[in-house]
């Protein structure tokens, strides 16, 4: 009459009011304890996720997602380079630059990495435009001798808007006295802030030209690509690098910053790791309200017995209250684990508003801000983690239940 039987006893077993209140309350703490537990480890895994985001787009928002260099220094054929990469599918926008290692010295020195960009090809492969404090990457023009800092090394030199920086490179000048170092004044016409310490403090943007001739060079260093999936970077630079030629070589965002990425990947994988832990204790409590519950219910599985119920049809019975308290606790854990990502950089503002407290300080941290992203693939990967374990744990007791003997249950009935 009853089909399927197991679920129909389960459920029933589930909406009676026991006999044994303690049993409803572990049944209670079941649930708390895995909601509790998934909603920690959806949310951990947002947050990685959300820093794993912020740092690629700062870091991409500096430097390209594919760059085409030359074994001999300078790249002859520019031409040439730049009609293969943008013939290539993949190839969204190619800038070339110059870079250089340079002094720069003004009320003080610092060391800083020096780019020569075209100002009308920079947006093409970079975000840099869209992080200027003061001026604009136009202001950079040919034969002017302008220069951008970062903010941070603006900060170091003692400059602004308006002040001279002598620059110093590591190519020599040959003098009556010997050879000394090519040295060159600049005009600091704007500031730019990326939040990335590396680049606020050690990166300085000059015209193009103006860089080929204080490095006396005959043409750019290298060719900046911007692609439309970061991830196909490595299978483009190879073949980008067979059409090129054995003169050139292709690099990726993934060579230049794989230690960081990797650790971050790893991290991301520990605190799963971990946290899934948690999740395996909470389950543990399950098991304890299956075996208490098995022994309360020991005359009513007896009478299922003699009615002609099989082992199995007893153990599912059980599994199926085991499994229902995992479900509720999932649901609850997957529905509070998304609300708390989405809102969690707003609660984390609020928290610091509200008590004066500051969570990631800027001076020490490269993102001041908690960063949450939440990604559904995570939120499947944790339900269907949690539900294994729970389909695990309700196993002994419910084979512990289809051992029971009417006999000897019903003896002191």
């Amino acid at each position: 009459m009853f089909r399927p039987l197991e679920l129909f006893i389960g459920l029933r077993y589930t909406r009676a009011k026991r006999r044994n209140q303690f049993i409803s309350f572990i049944s209670t703490v079941s649930i708390v304890c895995i909601a509790i537990s998934v909603i920690a480890l959806i949310t951990v895994m947002s947050v990685m996720n959300g820093f794993d985001y912020q740092m690629r787009s700062r870091i991409l928002g500096a430097v390209s997602q594919a760059t085409i260099v030359s074994v001999e220094g300078a790249i002859q054929d520019v031409p040439k380079a730049l009609g293969i990469a943008q013939a290539n599918p993949h190839v969204l926008g190619a800038a070339p630059y110059v870079e250089s290692e340079a002094m720069l010295l003004a009320r003080r020195s610092a060391g800083a990495r020096v780019r020569g960009i075209e100002p009308a090809d920079e947006p093409k492969v970079v975000d840099i435009g869209q992080h200027m404090v003061e001026g604009k990457l136009d202001d950079l023009t040919a034969g002017s001798w302008n220069i951008i800092l970062g903010r941070d090394l603006a900060l170091q030199l003692g400059v602004g808007v308006g002040d001279r920086v002598t620059m110093a490179v590591q190519e020599m000048r040959a003098t009556p006295m010997g050879g000394i170092p090519r040295m060159r004044s600049f005009h600091v016409v704007g500031t730019f802030q990326l939040g990335m310490e590396q680049f606020d403090s050690g990166l300085a943007l000059v015209n193009m030209h103006d860089a080929e001739k204080l490095n006396d060079l005959s043409g750019p260093t290298g060719i900046r690509l911007r692609l439309d999936d970061l991830f196909s970077a490595r299978p483009v630079a190879r073949e980008l690098a067979d059409k090129l030629g054995q003169y050139y070589g292709v690099r990726t965002w993934m060579d230049e910053n794989a230690n960081l990425f990797h650790a971050l990947s790893m991290e991301k994988m520990v605190m799963f790791i971990i946290l899934s832990l948690i999740v395996l204790v909470a389950v543990i409590n399950l098991i304890s309200m299956l075996m208490m519950l098995v022994t309360d219910k020991q005359a009513d599985i007896a009478i299922l017995r003699t009615l002609g119920a099989t082992p199995r049809s007893i153990m599912g019975t059980f599994m199926v209250q085991g499994l229902l308290v995992g479900f509720v606790g999932i649901g609850f854990g997957v529905g509070l684990g998304s609300l708390l990502s989405w809102k969690l950089p707003g609660i984390i503002k609020w928290i610091e508003h509200t008590f004066h407290v500051t969570f990631l300080s800027p001076d020490v941290y490269y993102i001041s801000e908690v960063p949450s992203r939440l990604d559904w693939h995570d939120v499947g990967w944790v339900a269907l983690l949690t539900f294994a374990f729970s389909l695990l744990a309700t196993l002994y007791p419910a084979w512990r239940a289809s051992r029971t003997q009417p006999a000897q249950a019903l003896r002191y009935e």
